[in-house]
């Protein structure tokens, strides 16, 4: 099994890229469901937000609110690195076993859905593949207006926190523009699906986790170990250091 990165920018569109794979049968692993459950109360990520970013950031319930430390950071560079420091980690953690079951169940590939992907920089070198999912400036605007219901001013703010997507779609394998109809997006989407199912680096990966699993659990266990870290190096050996550009692009 291989992993597969799907990033962009924020109400660019990535849910329904997200979908699709979803529809065809692919785990997808949600960055943003995982970041949810590492907060939950009584959580190691929520006890350092606490001590961090003090109670003004929950509710009286002791849940997170999100909607008030997301001003919080991103109104400030230097907090916004501090939560990323706290959640990051876990958030990877869960991810990680995630991708491992997908692994013993035999899928050929998994998407990482990866919202600050190329921001956190962390899960690059594990990622086999990766797809960027783009839109017009003007329209991507207008949709974080719409689905955030928040000012113009706002909205410009919450887009320049993240990574420009013209520096998100040279480092992508795949870009998805998501700028016309839904129908063209789910169509471009396939295409990349059925070039992803066309590979065959699930083998040599694979091949990890059989020769473990002839050696008991603990064998397994540790197959799954050098399978994560074999994902990362199959990906480092398609690029060259330094220049990570678009290998096979998809666009419109």
């Amino acid at each position: 099994m291989f992993i597969v990165g799907l990033t962009g920018g924020i109400a660019t569109g990535k849910s329904t890229v997200a979908q699709v794979f979803v529809e065809h049968g692919i785990p997808v692993i949600d960055a943003d469901v995982m970041a949810r459950k590492v907060v939950e109360p009584g959580r190691k990520a929520w006890h350092k937000i606490k001590a961090v970013f003090g109670s003004e950031v929950f509710h009286p319930d002791g849940t997170l609110n999100r909607e008030a430390l997301g001003e919080v950071i991103f109104e400030n560079v230097e907090k916004r690195r501090q939560l990323n420091e706290i959640t990051h980690p876990e958030i990877h953690k869960e991810m990680f076993w995630a991708a491992v079951k997908c692994l013993f169940q035999g899928h050929q590939f998994i998407v990482l859905d990866l919202p600050l992907l190329f921001e956190a920089g962390t899960m690059i070198d594990y990622l086999h593949k990766i797809i960027v999912v783009t839109c017009e400036e003007d329209l991507q605007l207008q949709r974080l207006m719409e689905r955030g219901q928040m000012s113009e001013a706002r909205a410009k703010r919450r887009i320049a926190a993240q990574m420009p997507l013209e520096d998100k779609c040279r480092r992508a394998h795949f870009v998805v523009d998501n700028s016309g109809s839904e129908r063209d997006t789910r169509e471009e989407v396939v295409r990349i699906i059925n070039t992803l199912r066309a590979s065959r680096a699930h083998w040599r990966l694979r091949l990890l986790l059989i020769l473990g699993a002839t050696a008991g659990v603990a064998g397994a266990a540790l197959a799954a170990w050098w399978w994560w870290f074999a994902a990362g190096s199959a990906h480092r050996g398609g690029r060259s250091a330094g220049r990570p550009g678009v290998l096979e692009p998809l666009r419109r």
